[in-house]
């Protein structure tokens, strides 16, 4: 069988949890051999293939890894403290420089510092770094600098897994109100 240029690449990057962004070669051999891909991850792995215009991953729901759960109670304290400095979060995590010095602020004066305190990868300001390095592996952030990053369009997995929570409990608490 003939497999697509890269395909060997792909798949060990996909397979680790990599994002692969619009910026890289492997991108259009995903974007040109989609449904191959669709296909492939689905039948081989039992994992959801996904491709928007800016990144490709995968999606599984049998995972019990908790990096993910650790990067969406990253995004979901960042942004509430964005929020509550009365910035646009989502203007800040698309367009906007991060210091590790401002993250750390957030994260030791958050009212959620319990569950900053009860996460081991975001509890102190070293394992926060350590977890933007993960996340720079994996493609969802870019270091500008030694303490500098900013957010790839990668960040929007997380958001969206966030924001089709809150319909989903907003949803349900309504439906539970329409039957009281």
């Amino acid at each position: 069988m003939e497999y697509p240029n890269n395909h060997k690449a792909i798949v060990q990057d996909l397979m680790r949890g990599k994002f692969i962004l619009s910026s890289e070669k492997e991108f259009d051999t995903i974007k040109t051999n989609e449904v191959f891909y669709r296909n492939f991850f689905s039948e081989s792995f039992g994992m959801d293939f996904h491709l928007s215009s800016e990144y490709a991953c995968l999606v599984s729901s049998q995972t019990h890894e908790t990096l993910s759960r650790t990067i969406c109670i990253f995004f979901a304290i960042l942004c509430y403290e964005l929020d509550k400095d009365g910035k646009n979060f989502m203007d800040c995590l698309q367009y906007n420089e991060f210091e590790m010095e401002e993250i750390d602020t957030y994260f030791e004066n958050t009212s959620y510092i319990d569950l900053v305190r009860a996460t081991r990868q975001l509890e102190d300001a070293e394992k926060r770094r350590m977890l933007i390095d993960t996340m720079r592996r994996r493609n969802i952030v870019e270091r500008t600098g030694n303490d500098r990053f900013v957010f790839t369009p990668a960040y929007k997995v997380f958001t969206g897994f966030a924001m089709d929570l809150s319909r989903r409990q907003t949803n349900g608490k309504e439906h539970m109100v329409a039957e009281s």
